[in-house]
């Protein structure tokens, strides 16, 4: 049997501009990640290695933001 993604959105995402991802951790073998200003879109799919070392990095400041 399929396993429905539950959606969440981080309780840091509450910018005027409503700007986030939401991610669903209960899946099989795979974090699910997209973009919540548009549910029926595209879904990224990632191991769950490659999901603790992007959070690790955002943690730990070494993604910089693009220049405007």
């Amino acid at each position: 049997m399929e396993q429905s993604p539950q959606w969440f959105k981080s309780s840091y995402s509450a910018s005027p501009q409503n700007e986030c991802v939401e991610c669903a951790m209960n899946v099989p073998q795979v974090v699910l990640v997209r973009d919540s200003k548009i549910p029926g879109g595209p879904v990224v799919g990632l191991t769950h290695s490659s999901w603790t070392a992007f959070t690790d990095a955002v943690c730990a400041g070494a993604l910089h933001q693009r220049p405007s």
